[in-house]
């Protein structure tokens, strides 16, 4: 077995007892009893019970531009950030949840012309990763694009999904102060823009 390729178990070696669906909205909550495999024992857990949160999966995309030297974020409020001590509004890569069938990338392309106003031509996939499987089944699709930036920002999204987006452009030198003031509190922009300044001292 090499860890390095793959887990030491499999979903081969998770016994379901039972799955009880608790809310269905937008989001889903169901309960879920389960036993699994033990490391180094022969005999599985006792049965567990956990709540799970389905999300749908979502994509997002760093926008970027090496030749003007600036890529850009979006800002807008964040009901996960309600209880934040400084603010509920976020600054974030563009993104958006998977509509249907769509696949990762033609969900970027459409939330880049919604939330931005940019279209994008190539994508590079950095990783797909799940932001909070402790409890959550959403699994994200994290993107970087090198486009056309507009030269100011301004107000997008969606009216009709309850959207008020503020898009920002910010310089490269501006950069360091933003991976390093605290001001970014979620997982995504934060990995994104770390690629970014590796990507900038590679050039």
């Amino acid at each position: 077995m090499n860890i390095l390729d793959h887990a030491s178990y499999s979903a081969s070696d998770v016994t379901i007892e039972s799955r009880t669906f608790l809310y269905r909205g937008f989001i889903q909550v169901e309960k879920v009893c389960l036993k699994h495999r033990l490391f180094h024992r022969l005999e599985y857990s006792p049965i567990i019970q956990r709540e799970l949160i389905h999300r749908p999966e979502a994509a997002g995309v760093l926008l970027y531009n090496d030749v003007q030297q600036r890529f850009a974020l979006i800002e807008q409020f964040r009901i996960g950030a309600i209880n934040d001590k400084t603010s509920p509004w976020q600054l974030e890569v563009i993104a958006g949840v998977l509509d249907g069938n769509e696949s990762p990338e033609c969900c970027i392309r459409r939330e880049a012309l919604e939330e931005s106003g940019c279209k994008i031509t190539t994508l590079k996939h950095l990783f797909s990763f799940y932001p909070s499987v402790g409890a959550c089944s959403e699994l994200y699709h994290l993107y970087v694009a090198e486009v056309e930036l507009p030269q100011n920002g301004g107000v997008f999204g969606v009216s009709d999904e309850g959207e008020n987006i503020q898009l920002h452009l910010f310089d490269y030198s501006q950069l360091h102060t933003l991976l390093n003031n605290g001001r970014l509190r979620n997982a995504p922009v934060i990995m994104a823009l770390q690629w970014l300044a590796q990507h900038i001292q590679q050039r």
